[in-house]
């Protein structure tokens, strides 16, 4: 099979045990003979997981360690051993604690693979159709990147997997800024200046509500392609999504990132779907469009959006949201504002709003914290 059919092929494997299913994957793939057309004697290659809170991957949030072992395993016996783990968890959490909770200190350990913080990284300014941006100079720098995101829906762009992984490769100051251009095109920007050669997906353990996890559901899958674009397109369907539901799909097609030409024939399952163990999940946003009636949202980071989504999921869950007679405000684009309500009078020359988080620090009431932490909204809100 030609090197062209095969980046047009999206491969699934089926079961639980992740370590096997990487190296069976990647030996279905012949990553092996890829890597060694590099024509480098030692390339240099980049594991990029999921590591976006400092939670184990049981609770569906960050990428397996057992399956970035087998990766490793496969690349080791193939004698390919200048590797690294480039990773910086989202805005408010530490990379450091993430790498010790998550299991890849002992990974680091156990495989002689050293860890990257690229929150400790410098940037490097790159520009993709006029807009310019810093991207860590590490994630960069390697000959061959291997991106490993986990299988699971977003808050605010309904999927995170293949493209929106690679926001983890740049600064925090650039992931705050992304929030504020609308998240999609920059996305789509950044997998042009920065090219992820392989794509595999922990779809073993995921959450299909948003990016924090807590609401894990167990999926048993291991979905692998070289064109992030197509992984997405796949991923976006089984979380029951149309590409047109996520706009830095279609974007990063545009841009010549990748293919959105998904066909039956280019899905390659190398076992049966009964090796899962388990039905297939039950997809819907139908959770999350419920808690959004009670946000006014405005270019919100992640981590805050997130916070805020699990705390009214846990009010949910206790019973005590429909207590909640008004909305919360969250966003940067608060920083400055004290925004009106038709239906609240006035409090001297401000407007007795809610809101979650640092930006909306000129609000009467609100949440500290950048990001503030889900028990402390939950507390607050308690108490309104």
């Amino acid at each position: 099979m030609n090197m062209d059919k095969q980046q047009k092929d999206i491969y699934v494997i089926y079961g639980d045990r992740s370590a096997e299913m990487a190296r069976a994957v990647l030996t279905a793939m012949d990553i092996a003979a890829e890597l060694k057309a590099l024509g480098k004697e030692k390339p240099l290659i980049g594991l990029k997981p999921n590591l976006v809170v400092a939670q184990p991957s049981e609770w569906g949030a960050t990428t397996c360690p057992q399956l970035v072992r087998g990766v490793i395993g496969y690349l080791k016996e193939h004698g390919f051993d200048n590797l690294i783990i480039l990773e910086s968890a989202w805005v408010g959490d530490c990379t450091h604690r993430a790498f010790q909770v998550c299991g890849y200190q002992d990974i680091s350990r156990d495989l002689q693979v050293p860890l990257i913080d690229l929150k400790k990284d410098e940037a490097v300014q790159v520009e993709v159709e006029g807009l310019k941006f810093g991207v860590c100079r590490q994630a960069l720098a390697v000959d061959y990147l291997i991106n490993l995101p986990v299988l699971k829906a977003h808050c605010q762009t309904k999927l995170t997997c293949a493209l929106k992984n690679l926001k983890g490769c740049i600064p925090d100051s650039e992931k705050r800024r992304f929030h504020t251009l609308g998240l999609h095109r920059p996305i789509a920007y950044l997998n042009k200046a920065l090219t992820a050669h392989l794509t595999i997906v922990d779809g073993i353990i995921g959450d299909l509500t948003f990016e924090e996890g807590g609401t894990p559901v167990r999926m048993n899958r291991v979905i692998a392609g070289r064109d992030p674009v197509l992984v997405d397109c796949y991923a976006a369907e089984l979380l029951g999504y149309r590409i047109e539901d996520i706009p830095y799909i279609k974007l990063a097609a545009h841009l010549g990132v990748g293919s959105t030409d998904l066909t039956e024939d280019r899905v390659i399952e190398l076992n049966s779907k009964r090796e899962a163990g388990v039905p297939e999940p039950a997809l819907s946003s139908d959770t999350v469009d419920y808690l959004k009636q009670w946000i006014i949202e405005d270019q919100a980071c992640s981590a805050c959006y997130g916070s805020l989504i699990h705390a009214l999921m846990r009010l949910k869950d206790q019973g005590k949201l429909a207590k909640l007679k008004e909305k919360v405000y969250i966003g940067q684009g608060f920083k400055e504002k004290k925004p009106k309500q038709q239906d609240q009078p006035a409090q001297g020359d401000q407007w007795d709003n809610l809101g979650m988080g640092q930006c909306t620090g000129g609000f009467p009431r609100h949440v500290p914290g950048c990001p503030p932490r889900a028990s402390q909204i939950i507390k607050y809100l308690l108490k309104t």
